[in-house]
């Protein structure tokens, strides 16, 4: 069993999960956060676990290219390498080279593409983007696949859609070790049928997870949750299903509310180094004139190290004296609140009263 479904909401897709990977069973719904270069930004491994954090995302893309994935399997693997012994799930490149729109060609038989760190040149194809996961150790691989843009021309997404499915394919046959979790990504651009019948097409093939992807690329918030509620009730139970690069607070609900068991974003590391921190009550911006002498924690009713030691006139100082403390104190208390939104969804879904967490969620905002 790769997966398991333990309780499902009575008046949603939301549900309770969990699944089972090589270094440990991951509870569902789950956000993982993003450790690019084997490390999330500012955090020590044993600070992430104190957090709470039970899986976290690794970039492959990134890895490849420096330290590069033989010395990182020469040295005992990823887990070994960044000292991390919970899951890892590392993405397949695709949308890092998507991202590379003027030094990238995108072929039949992988992406060309020059690297952003010394411009040398390099073929990333499917069977490559496994191998480096393999050799990672990553407990769960995404496969290679096309991310096109918003808007795209219907010639466009069609023609994506299919590669990403050949991809896909050749992903499955480049597989060596059965015991790393291999997950789909399904494409299609902001069309539902294209969505819809892509999901299908992965559902043909034997993998161990699917996730939905080419979302939260500049698309409006209404069409984003669109294309997450014809796709999702597609997939069986038996599968848990990841929406890559999601996002807000507000979004992990409304998806989890719509069956979403995974997600991952930069958003609570990457804004808390530029100083946006998540509350309850909505976001704050710390550099604002009016926290100079603000005596209050970020957050009242957050039992984060920061918020029970530092103030907000603190977090400011230090903000704009830009000292590395700032990092530290700011993403310790995003990933806390990120953390602890899913795990207070998790209760709620645990307790059945789903509804009254997501009408108390936004009340706060209000």
């Amino acid at each position: 069993m790769i997966f398991r479904e333990i309780k499902r909401g009575s008046s949603s897709g939301a549900r309770l999960g969990r699944l089972y990977t090589r270094h440990g069973p991951v509870d569902t719904p789950v956000f993982m956060p993003v450790g690019t270069q084997a490390s999330v930004k500012s955090l020590t491994p044993g600070e992430l676990h104190e957090l709470g954090a039970g899986i976290i995302l690794g970039n492959t893309y990134h890895l490849y290219l420096r330290p590069g994935h033989r010395l990182i399997e020469s040295l005992g693997g990823l887990h070994r390498f960044m000292n991390w012994h919970l899951p890892i799930l590392t993405d397949s490149g695709g949308f890092q080279v998507y991202s590379l729109s003027q030094s990238r060609k995108i072929q039949e038989d992988g992406v060309l593409f020059r690297s952003h760190v010394d411009g040398s040149l390099h073929m990333l194809t499917p069977e490559l983007a496994v191998e480096i996961q393999e050799a990672l150790g990553s407990d769960i691989m995404m496969c290679l696949d096309t991310c096109i843009p918003y808007p795209a021309e219907r010639e466009q997404v069609i023609q994506s859609t299919d590669l990403t499915t050949r991809w896909a394919a050749r992903c499955l046959d480049a597989r060596k070790k059965k015991d790393l979790l291999l997950f789909a990504i399904v494409q299609g651009g902001m069309d539902w049928k294209m969505r819809c019948s892509h999901t299908e097409r992965l559902l043909q093939m034997d993998f161990d997870g699917y996730a939905l992807g080419g979302l939260s690329v500049g698309e409006p918030k209404e069409m984003l949750f669109e294309m997450i509620a014809c796709s999702r009730p597609l997939i069986p139970p038996r599968f848990p299903v990841y929406v890559m690069g999601v996002g807000l607070p507000e979004d992990l609900v409304e998806c989890v509310d719509l069956g979403v068991d995974m997600f991952d974003c930069v958003m609570p590391t990457r804004n808390a180094r530029n100083g946006m921190l998540f509350t309850s009550f909505g976001h704050i911006v710390i550099k604002n004139a009016r926290f100079a002498e603000d005596e209050r924690p970020v957050d009242p009713e957050c039992t984060c190290y920061t918020c029970r030691n530092y103030s907000r006139a603190y977090l400011r100082h230090l903000f704009m004296a830009r000292e590395l403390l700032s990092y530290r104190l700011n993403t310790i208390h995003n990933l806390h609140y990120y953390l602890g939104l899913m795990a207070a969804m998790k209760d709620a879904l645990a307790r059945d009263r789903f509804p009254e967490f997501k009408r108390d969620f936004y009340s706060k905002r209000q």
